[in-house]
């Protein structure tokens, strides 16, 4: 069983979704499309909101709630959100990348399923205080900087931090929603 959870405690959360056996298919800009276009999907429809998000070539991290803080919500919404983008880009994987990509897809898979995008844990973590938003704020952004890719953060495409790093005037593929911490 998954230690971390969401609870009717927190209303903001941390979370990481990785790729299975780390497969680099977000270096593709339709694969990362695909996170997106859903993130803004769930957003209009589904009440969530997403305060940062970094999407790194194996995982992603973004800093989430629902629109009324209503944690139940947010738990239908992200396991929507894990579903669909899930079979999306296994879909995706079967038609644009290496042969043995869709096959660790597969072979990943358990009894309920055919093929096996994410690992199993979002990872959530609860956001309870101002600082410690800080810190998974700067932890994300820092991300691809961390890992080579880029010397500043604001140069990663997709990526909350232009977005913060101007105050606003940076689109970003996702549509960041502000947390008012007073």
């Amino acid at each position: 069983m998954e230690r971390y959870r969401i609870s009717s405690e927190a209303a903001v959360y941390f979370v990481t979704y990785s790729i299975v056996e780390w497969l680099p298919v977000f270096v593709s800009e339709a694969a990362c499309k695909i996170v997106t276009d859903s993130l803004n999907f769930c957003h209009e429809h589904k009440g969530l909101r997403t305060n940062a998000v970094v999407i790194m070539p194996t995982h992603l991290h973004a800093i989430v709630f629902d629109k009324e803080f209503n944690s139940d919500r947010l738990v239908a919404t992200l396991t929507d959100f894990r579903k669909f983008t899930g079979r999306s880009l296994s879909d995706f994987c079967e038609r644009h990348t290496p042969p043995c990509f869709a096959a660790t897809l597969r072979t990943s898979a358990t009894a309920d399923r055919e093929r096996r995008f994410w690992q199993p844990s979002r990872h959530p973590e609860a956001v309870m205080t101002e600082r410690f938003w800080r810190q998974k704020l700067d932890y994300l952004h820092e991300n691809p900087c961390r890992k080579g890719l880029v010397l500043r953060a604001n140069h990663w495409r997709f990526s909350s931090a232009a977005y913060y790093i101007s105050d606003g005037r940076e689109s970003c593929d996702v549509r960041i929603s502000a947390i008012d911490w007073s």
